[in-house]
């Protein structure tokens, strides 16, 4: 991670930011089950729809977005009130200098804070980098979900991968 480099909640004012980071991970196909792009307006409801509880946080790098990570309900039965579902997203010209793990640091450090117990991804057997991102922050694979969806009329499988913070951790 370069001195420049700085992690926050996000805001909106940062969703043209971020839905063109997302947008990014659409088109290549290799992080998301999405295939349209989303709007600022469509970015800014999330954000209020996951209101104080499942904040996103953005990284900046010279003033510039360069990475977000965000997350959500895992279920919505009580007894799951503490595991979030999260995902991250880098900018394609940042990638390879710390946002990411910048992002998913914060996130994980964020959520730990407010009580949450565990943090879960579902990520493409592809996606090498997210898989060596999620490695290197403490996150263990836990089995792969097989033909979980289809992308563009193909089968994808998906990684799941978990990290316990807080008191479960220890």
């Amino acid at each position: 991670m370069t001195a420049a480099t700085t992690t926050r909640p996000a805001t909106p004012a940062d969703t043209a930011a971020i839905a063109a980071i997302y947008n990014e991970g659409i088109a290549e196909r290799i992080a998301t089950f999405e295939t349209a792009p989303r709007t600022a307006e469509q970015i800014a409801a999330q954000l209020a729809d996951k209101g104080d509880r499942y904040p996103t946080i953005v990284v900046e790098q010279q003033g510039r977005i360069v990475a977000f990570a965000s997350a959500g309900p895992y279920r919505s039965r009580p007894c799951y009130a503490g595991v979030a579902e999260h995902s991250v997203y880098v900018d394609p010209a940042a990638r390879g200098r710390g946002a990411g793990r910048a992002a998913l640091v914060a996130l994980i450090e964020t959520y730990e804070r407010r009580g949450f117990w565990k943090l879960l991804s579902r990520i493409f057997p592809e996606n090498a980098a997210s898989l060596a991102l999620h490695e290197r922050c403490g996150f263990r694979t836990v089995g792969v979900y097989h033909r979980h969806a289809k992308l563009d009329g193909q089968w994808r499988d998906c990684v799941i991968v978990e990290r316990l913070l807080g008191e479960t951790a220890r």
